[in-house]
């Protein structure tokens, strides 16, 4: 039976810079186009810039949900029975996992401009992942959320 609550949903929302970038490559495009008059011009600023939104919005915004007995990360869906202990990582902590310490078979929803994250191992025997990393704003709040739905399952 699957609780008619989520327990846990984030979007990792693109930072605020990311949409002023997008708006500066729609002034790039314009001003590429601004020999060409001043119709080009502006639909140069139009759709320049809403195709660096749409992108920026793509990238920077996947969403972490723990929904009934799974996690759900970006494109990936884990059952809470296959995930071990989660790990919170402070922001010196996360660069460690995202650089020296990272193992190149771990599945990783990686975003830059969220410095904290949680770590979770994998249990699966069958699943060559060692663990997941997160990053996300709310570590805490995520590994609450995953050992509740664990305890549910089980």
């Amino acid at each position: 039976m699957q609780p008619s609550a989520t327990p846990y949903e984030e979007r990792l929302t693109a930072p605020r810079s990311w949409w002023l970038i997008s708006f500066l490559v729609g002034v790039a495009c314009a001003l590429v186009l601004l020999p060409f008059g001043t119709l080009p011009m502006l639909g140069g600023l139009v759709g320049g810039t809403a195709a660096a939104a749409v992108t920026a919005s793509s990238y920077g915004s996947p969403r972490i949900r723990v929904v009934g007995d799974s996690l759900i990360a970006g494109e990936a869906k884990i059952p809470v029975s296959a995930l071990g202990e989660a790990e919170v990582l402070d922001a010196e902590e996360a660069r460690a996992w995202r650089t020296y310490k990272a193992d190149v078979r771990a599945f990783l929803l990686l975003r830059s401009y969220i410095p904290t994250a949680l770590r979770v191992e994998v249990t699966d025997p069958q699943d060559p992942t060692p663990y997941l990393y997160l990053s996300t704003r709310e570590p805490e709040r995520l590994a609450e959320a995953l050992k509740a739905a664990r305890t549910a399952s089980a």
